[in-house]
Parts: structure tokens; C-alpha cells; sequence
């Protein structure tokens, strides 16, 4: 586990629904790679939802918010750019047009990157409020 506010590597574990703001551990390796994507593009109020045991649809739903159209944009992009280098492959990308709203869709982990009045109205972290979620920082 990567404890982002250092970029050290850390080597105690705990639930995801317990760790402190910033720390995401007993995650897999596409998880951290695209939380790290997010905040180096100052990605705004960005959340992990563990939807294990709650959903079929993914395990965790990465969800942040952009300041515009073009920071939206510039989140998702370096998303894609890290995950690739990684070596996982997107399922699914939707809604880069307008930017208003785009899902990155990697079976297991999916990320949501909102302007913010969309994210409002779309309150998917109300939508999914009984799984367990980490604050990013």
C-alpha cells in the first residue's frame, strides 16, 4: 500500500472502510494505480466506495469531481494514460464529449469523474451510502 501524502510505501493492512483519509490498502493494484491517476490531476472531494459484497456491477467505484469541462477531461485522460501503462485496459469509456460526466469502466473498478452540479444530481455516493467509502486526499 501506498500512503499518497508521503508516496511511501507502507506495510500495515486494514479494511479499505477503515483507512484514514488518503489510504486505500487491501486494495488491488488497479485501484491504486488509478487513485494515484486522480490525485495527480487535483482531482476535487474524490471517494472510494467498496461495493464488494453489495453490487455486482464492480467491486469499487471511484468517484471525484473537476473544476471544468477541461479539468474533467485532464482527470480522466491521465486515468487512462496510468492505467494503460500499467497494463489494464478499459472495458468502457463514456461521456469525454461533453465532459460533464465520464465513466471509466474497468470491470472491477470504475471510475466516475463529475462536474460538480452533476454530481449532485446524481448522488451516486447516496446511492450506494451502505458501502463502506475512503475520503481521498
Amino acid at each position: 500500500m501506498v500512503d499518497y501524502s508521503t508516496g511511501q510505501e507502507k506495510t500495515d493492512s486494514q479494511p479499505l472502510g477503515a483507512a484514514a483519509p488518503g489510504e486505500i490498502s487491501n486494495a488491488p493494484r488497479e485501484l491504486e494505480v488509478l487513485t494515484a491517476a486522480l490525485l495527480e490531476r487535483n482531482a476535487r472531494d474524490a471517494v472510494v466506495l467498496d461495493l464488494r459484497g453489495l453490487s455486482d456491477a464492480a467491486d469499487f467505484f471511484v468517484i471525484a469531481s473537476g473544476d471544468s469541462d477541461t479539468h474533467v477531461r485532464a482527470i480522466a485522460q491521465n486515468i487512462a494514460r496510468h492505467m494503460k501503462e500499467a497494463g489494464f485496459a478499459a472495458s468502457g469509456v463514456e461521456g469525454t464529449r461533453l465532459a460533464r460526466w465520464i465513466l471509466i469502466d474497468y470491470i472491477n473498478v470504475v471510475a466516475h469523474v463529475f462536474l460538480p452540479p452533476v454530481r449532485e444530481f446524481y448522488k451516486l455516493e447516496t446511492l450506494w451510502g451502505d458501502a463502506p467509502s475512503t475520503t481521498l486526499e
